[in-house]
Order: structure tokens, then sequence, then C-alpha cells
């Protein structure tokens, strides 16, 4: 088969095509034949070497979703999914091939109403938005911060918290960016490259805001908190910036925030919340944005993308 693979840490240009053998699927397994692989930002950091994320162990090949056909089950494995339509997590690794194992307890299977890369673009983002949301508790009439709101995660946040009734402001770096949220439905965009983004927020909602869904960290992460009113939530899921921020936990605590992390998502509803993200996508109620693709072999090209901050939505790989 055809893969994608990383030797050692580094820029973009240490991924490289490669062929690998097929890969047979052991108990409770399945092999997917990938039609669809999603990248995700925070793979770009793993692939870095970046110390926000874990070390990985290389060799590798990176990739924790993809969507496509099983065409092989191991044993264990119920024979009605042999043919299926799925997308799936891959347990970390191996998802830039055009062959994947998964584990047949973490298949979903695709609705028929729904596009392979669209099921594929909101296997992780969906779920991650969905739980942060839900986890959040955003109410009708709160204002509430988007970051990296055209970005995957914050493209279905700005839809989630503008479905919920509430106001959302989005910030992003770009004007065509800025252009998506508000087609998303923010009612307010802001550029963070401005200097005075946090005055234009406080401009915009001179109250305060009750929810801030930080995807940027760094300085960004404080900003963040001071625009939030007493008793508001700072939801942190993602360091885009290149750091975590760090917070006053003194000050936080003395105006009652709460500050909420991925961990908020909880691992054992971490399928639940896919599924939920799927069902919302059938009813129409949700849509992913997938804003480029690349052939396989052009992992590198994809990955430099993204880091150029220049992307909007889903990057997604087409075996």
């Amino acid at each position: 088969m055809r893969a994608v693979i990383t030797d050692h840490p580094g820029a973009p240009s240490v991924l490289r095509p490669v062929t690998l053998p097929d890969p047979a699927p052991g108990s409770g397994q399945v092999r997917v034949s990938v039609e669809v692989a999603a990248i995700t930002f925070v793979e770009t950091l793993v692939r870095a070497g970046s110390t926000v994320v874990p070390p990985a162990t290389f060799p590798a090949v990176l990739g924790n979703g993809v969507g496509g056909t099983v065409d092989r089950i191991g044993p264990g494995v119920d024979r009605d999914w042999l043919g299926a339509r799925v997308v799936t997590t891959t347990g970390g690794t191996g998802g830039y091939a055009e062959l994947a194992l998964a584990r047949a307890t973490d298949l979903h299977r695709v609705p028929g109403r729904l596009g392979l890369p669209d099921a594929t673009a909101l296997l992780a983002d969906g779920r991650t938005a969905v739980g942060l949301h839900e986890a959040a508790r955003v109410r009708e009439s709160e204002t509430v911060i988007v970051t990296a709101a055209a970005g995957g995660v914050g493209g279905v946040l700005v839809q989630l918290a503008t479905t919920a009734g509430a106001r959302v402001v989005a910030l992003a770096g770009s004007d065509p960016k800025l252009a998506h949220a508000r087609d998303l439905g923010a009612e307010v965009t802001v550029n963070y490259r401005d200097p005075a983004w946090a005055r234009s927020i406080r401009e915009a909602a001179p109250r305060g805001v009750d929810v801030a869904f930080d995807g940027i960290g760094g300085d960004t992460t404080t900003g963040l908190a001071e625009l939030l009113r007493p008793g508001g939530r700072l939801v942190r899921h993602g360091a885009a910036g290149g750091r975590w921020g760090t917070l006053d936990e003194a000050a936080i605590a003395d105006r009652g925030i709460t500050v909420l992390g991925l961990g908020a998502l909880g691992a054992a509803d971490l399928f639940a919340l896919t599924e939920r993200a799927l069902e919302l996508a059938v009813e129409g109620a949700l849509q992913a944005t997938i804003g480029q693709t690349f052939p396989l072999a052009e992992a590198a090209s994809a990955h430099a993308a993204i880091e150029s901050r220049t992307t909007i939505g889903k990057t997604l790989l087409l075996p």
C-alpha cells in the first residue's frame, strides 16, 4: 500500500511517500480501504516535535481519522461490517495511508445522506466542538467568543453557539476567514492580528462576554480572560499560537470564572459525541467546512499550508 511516513520530527518536508506491506487486521480489528484521511492541527505539532503535545515514537505514519469502506475483518468482528461505509479513529496513527486498521468498536456508519468527506471532516473536529459546547453550557442571549473561528473546530463552535441563540464574536487572522465566520453565523468579527483586538471586542460587548473558546493560547489566553464577565467560562482547547497561555489563578477565582479544558469531554463520551455531530450534520443543523484537499503523496504540502495559517476549515488527504 501507499502511505506517508516521517522518520523523525522536523519541517513538513520530513513527510515522505513510501510503499509499505498491506496491514492485516487482528482480533477485534477491521481494515479500512481509505478514501479520505483527516489532518488535525495536533498532527502538525507532533510532526514538528513540539513540546505542546506529548512526544511521538518515530518512524511513524501519522493520522488518527479516516473515512472509507471496510474491506477485511479480524477474528471476533461481526461480518456485517464488511463493505460498510465508515469513519473511524485509528488509535492515534496509521491514517495517512491507502489502508488503515481500526478497532471495530470505534467504527461509525456514515449515514447515506452524508458525504464521506463531510463525515471524515467532522470525526475529530465535530466531536470536539460538540463536547466543548455542551461543557460550556452556552445559553440563549449569551455573548460567546470563538477563536480560530474559521478553523475546523472553531467553525463548528460558531454554528453551535449561533443555533443556541448566543451572540458570537469570532476571532480570525484574515479577511477571508472573518468573512467565512460571518457566513457561519458570527455577528461580530475581529482580526486577532490587530493589536487592538481586545479593545474592539470591549466596544462590541461592553458588559463583557459569557464564554470564550480559546484555541490559540499564548498571550491571547490572558486577553480572553480579562474580557469575561464575573461568572464567565473560559474553555481552553488548543495552542495554535505555539504555546499554552498562563492565567492568574487567584484573579480568576476572585471573579468566579470557570476554566475548562479538553478533559471536560471525558474519554468515555467521545464515541457518543461523534455520533451526535454526524446526526446534526444529517439534520442540516451543522455543516462541515472542507477548505482544501491534497493527494496523499502531498501530505507535506498539506502540513505546510496548515502551518502557514492560511487554510480555512478542514484539510483532507485523498488517497
